[in-house]
């Protein structure tokens, strides 16, 4: 090939339209309110697509799916140094961060931020993911660890599982850990 030439594009064949069987496991182990959005929204994207999707809450993530905590979830810039201001590139200072008031604040810029998107909070959206047709897991370790059982869930959890329990279930599935 001469340095005038080009090699040709590589195209994904994504295949035909057909129901593959595929399956997506998603992993949520933060329960930071900017943590959750990123499971939700592939969650809902798999589902529009045709793709069997199970949710797996372990360690904090649990909070997502937890009837106290659910509601209640934050965000910290503590820590966060790619955090910027709504308006424009404006960084926060990290010195700021952890002052006294700093999560409400930035919990409800991102909380607004959000809505303005038309994206609907965290319990919201599960609700969206369950009808249509996701699957909600907890993490068998993570109960134990915070002292939990299935009435302190959303109802919709289809049950507490070993991890070992849930590689099996979805046996052939894409795995992503967020």
């Amino acid at each position: 090939m001469t340095a005038t030439e080009s090699a040709p594009a590589i195209v994904p064949d994504f295949g035909d339209d057909e129901d593959t069987g595929r399956k997506l496991a998603i992993i949520c182990s933060k329960g930071n309110l900017d943590m959750a959005y990123p499971g939700l929204i592939l969650a809902n994207a798999a589902l529009g697509e045709g793709v069997e999707t199970h949710m797996f809450f372990t360690f904090w993530g649990f909070d997502m799916i937890t009837k106290s905590r659910m509601h209640n979830l934050q965000f910290t810039p503590a820590g966060n140094a790619a955090m910027h201001l709504p308006v424009g590139d404006v960084r926060l200072p990290q010195l700021l961060a952890p002052l006294p008031g700093m999560t409400t604040a930035a919990t409800k810029l991102l909380k607004k931020s959000i809505a303005d998107l038309g994206v609907p909070e965290v319990p919201d959206f599960l609700d969206q993911i369950v009808a249509a047709g996701g699957h909600l897991w907890g993490c068998r370790m993570s109960a134990d660890m915070m002292k939990l059982e299935e009435k302190d869930l959303r109802d919709d959890v289809e049950g507490i599982l070993t991890a070992a329990d849930f590689i099996v279930l979805t046996n052939g599935a894409q795995l992503l850990f967020i």
